[in-house]
């Protein structure tokens, strides 16, 4: 057991003086507001739940600030997409598990707490199986636990190029499964996690272009309690393609032909249009946006003001990990906005703080799209906390919603101090307490990649 006292705190009813919160088991046993600390306590200014990274490709990490330079035609998601399946080729399993080591450090410095990783690097570089199937998965698996990140691994079925059931690229290789090959995949990597430590499988078919509307089906009933992740409508030639071999939009065939609904993530959704982006919201399925990725690709940008108006869920992730930060993902989200309505705090309610909509909606989305528990500071949540350094010039003086107002659009990674997952305090003073060894090894593998 062990025992927090904030002074301020933000919990499921608003913000509350003098909180105390017993922790046990990787759980929040209770929380009491308006009480003094105790001898044995350990006192922090400022805690509020931990973000869910709801979308995580971490071998991209290894490539990040490798795609920005400009070829000899337009630069666009699909050249940028070229470049990512040559890098993944490099790889081997030491590599991509000193990379998602080296990102979940990074993400639980910047106050994620649990992340859902879309893994889809399944076999060897020549694309056969591995012998042992899930060797891709343990070393994901492995990699979370030497952070103590909380983990929702996802299997990505991939089997086509695009639509139509085309056949895969040779550069894709790493990636492709038969729905045979998937189904002993999945159940492989089952094995790999321990629900006891919070750890959580789902699935996840890469996208209408790489699924047939047959595998599509076929996927999603092999974790029927699980969540279900899927691409979707991220760039407009996927949305035209799918007219041409569906006849219908990619997310009103999610919608109306797969019955996307509260288990289903709809990663980045960007372009649908006013009927799509309603009935999303409607659906309670969750949007998964990934702002900073979605503006270094050049995606486009979410229609969230609509979305939001009419109820939408939404949750944040990091998805090529180019730059990783919980609050820079909000504050990305809230300046397209900006940027495309001119105007200011788009997505706050009327008289609101702009930050605290974007988180409460951020946390809420983010434990949806995980099945993780988190988000809410209450008995019987998973652990998943962090405090901010109230020391920071940017925080002296806030209190209330200020403060996250002051976190996301005025500071950002600097401010954690810190963080909690799963009841296991992993960052202090905002440094992981593994941080110089994982990144020791991290160097390594860059300085052997450098090489390849």
């Amino acid at each position: 057991m062990s025992v927090l006292h904030a002074a301020d705190a933000l919990l499921p009813e608003g913000w509350a003086r003098d909180v105390r919160i017993v922790l046990r088991g990787g759980a929040i046993e209770s929380v009491e507001p308006g009480v003094a600390a105790q001898a044995g306590d350990e006192r922090h200014a400022i805690i509020v739940p931990a973000l869910a990274n709801l979308h995580s490709h971490a071998f991209q990490r290894a490539m990040a600030g490798l795609a920005e330079r400009r070829g000899s035609g337009d630069d666009t998601f699909w050249t940028w997409r070229e470049t990512m399946y040559r890098f993944a080729l490099t790889m081997s399993p030491d590599d991509v598990e000193a990379t998602a080591a080296q990102l979940y450090v990074e993400m639980l410095e910047a106050g994620f707490g649990a992340v859902a990783e879309f893994h889809y690097l399944h076999h060897a570089p020549d694309g056969a199986p591995y012998a042992n199937l899930a060797e891709m998965a343990e070393r994901i698996v492995a990699a979370a636990r030497d952070s103590g990140i909380g983990l929702t691994l996802l299997p990505v079925f991939y089997a086509h190029a695009t639509f139509g059931g085309a056949p895969p690229k040779p550069e894709q290789r790493r990636f492709i499964s038969n729905l045979d090959l998937f189904v002993r995949l999945v159940e492989a990597s089952g094995r790999v996690l321990d629900p006891a430590r919070g750890e959580a499988l789902g699935v996840a078919p890469h996208s209408l272009r790489a699924a047939t509307p047959h595998e599509l089906a076929a996927v999603a009933r092999l974790a029927p309690a699980g969540p279900l992740h899927i691409h979707a409508a991220e760039q407009v030639k996927e949305v035209e393609d799918s007219v041409a071999a569906l006849g219908v939009r990619p997310v009103r065939f999610l919608l109306d032909k797969a019955g996307a609904d509260e288990r289903w993530l709809l990663v980045h959704a960007t372009h649908m249009d006013e009927d799509e982006t309603r009935d999303l919201a409607r659906s309670g399925a969750v949007a998964g946006l990934c702002p900073i990725t979605e503006a270094n690709l050049g995606d486009g940008v979410f229609n969230a003001e609509t979305y939001r108006k009419e109820g939408g869920a939404f949750g944040i992730g990091s998805d090529s990990n180019v730059l990783i930060g919980a609050a820079a993902e909000l504050r990305q989200l809230e300046y397209a906005q900006r940027l495309t309505k001119r105007m200011r705090n788009v997505l706050a309610p009327a008289g609101g703080s702009t930050g605290r909509a974007l988180f409460d909606a951020a946390t809420a989305g983010g434990a949806q799209a995980l099945a993780r528990d988190c988000g809410r500071i209450g008995p019987g949540g998973i652990a998943d906390i962090v405090s901010l350094d109230a020391s920071h010039p940017t925080l002296v003086g806030k209190t209330g919603d200020a403060i996250l107002d002051a976190w996301i659009f005025s500071a950002g990674n600097e401010t954690v101090d810190c963080v909690w997952s799963g009841g296991q305090k992993v960052v202090t003073r905002g440094k992981h307490a593994n941080r110089d060894r994982i990144a020791t090894r991290y160097r390594a593998t860059m300085a052997k990649l450098a090489g390849a």
